[in-house]
């Protein structure tokens, strides 16, 4: 049996309607017809998942003005949100070999040592795209002017990539998290949720929640892992924000300034786990909505 520790707040449970699962984030724009929201996603499935996220906003009223770099995946302009597209300088060709790569080495058999190394290899590719993409969305002067003066109510974001929390931090509005996970845990640690190696089974390990001591020990060291993960990923942003918001900053402080965690997780299929008052589960975000048939005749009792 999984128990939460105490003074946990219950974990709301997952609802298949998108409209309800972001109660939270519209309870915070204004009272008015429609508050403004900025979005800054990651491209890929992650842009497909927050796109119906909101476009369900933009059915009830609100602004949604979409920030990305024209070079990405996915993100393309569409007429239900306004699109602030930037220059990158890098091409769509470069991005989609490095991707595929990445990709490729999922399927690849090979020693742990192999994996990990390979792994860290073209994530650091990868990153470094992010990277770059958010630094030059920081410092390209008239998109940051037109974003200070549009006055949004909150900012929507993924924050795998922590570009969209140095926009919330910069234009001192609240932010709303849209995730299915960090690969390295960093968000265990902000939200202060326990993730202990003796129990919750880490990437490549291959483990269930039932193991034994020495599969506890081996899961213990390949959580070593994540300290490379976190430092190659986000101590450039760290730097960048450090320097654009002009005072000493962490990634994990802007992280912990969240005022919703939208999850893409359901505890059908992922391990429970406590969590938050803040964070809300969405598992069901990308299911199709459809009524169960009619099973039993109405006359049975």
């Amino acid at each position: 049996m999984h128990r939460v520790s105490a003074g946990m707040a219950p974990v709301p449970a997952s609802h298949p309607q998108v409209a309800v699962t972001l109660v939270l984030l519209l309870s915070m724009l204004s009272l008015a017809a429609g508050g403004k929201v900025l979005a800054v996603p990651v491209g890929g499935s992650h842009w497909l998942s927050m796109r119906e996220a909101l476009e369900g906003l933009k059915e009830k009223g609100h602004e949604i003005v979409v920030v990305a770099p024209e070079i990405n995946f996915n993100i393309k302009p569409t007429e239900n949100f306004t699109m602030k597209m930037y220059p990158v300088p890098f091409t769509q060709e470069e991005m989609n070999k490095d991707f595929h790569a990445f990709l490729k080495g999922g399927f690849e058999e090979g020693s742990f040592l192999e994996r990990f190394i390979r792994t860290y290899q073209r994530m650091k590719r990868l990153s470094d795209f992010a990277f770059i993409s958010c630094e030059y969305l920081v410092y390209n002067k008239e998109l940051m002017r037109y974003l200070e003066e549009t006055k949004f109510d909150v900012v929507f974001t993924d924050p795998v990539i922590p570009c969209g929390q140095i926009l919330a931090e910069h234009l001192s509005v609240p932010s709303v998290y849209f995730l299915r996970g960090i690969p390295c845990g960093i968000d265990f640690e902000a939200t202060q949720c326990p993730n202990p190696p003796s129990y919750v089974p880490r990437v490549f390990t291959e483990h269930t929640d039932h193991m034994n001591f020495l599969q506890r020990v081996k899961n213990l060291v390949f959580d070593v892992q994540n300290f490379f993960l976190c430092d190659f990923m986000y101590q450039p942003y760290t730097k960048l924000a450090s320097e654009f918001l002009q005072r000493d900053v962490t990634v994990l402080d802007l992280l912990r300034k969240a005022s919703v965690w939208l999850l893409r997780l359901d505890f059908v299929l992922d391990y429970p786990r406590p969590l938050m008052p803040n964070i809300v589960l969405i598992g069901g975000v990308n299911c199709a909505h459809k009524e169960l048939p009619q099973v039993c005749s109405t006359e049975q009792q």
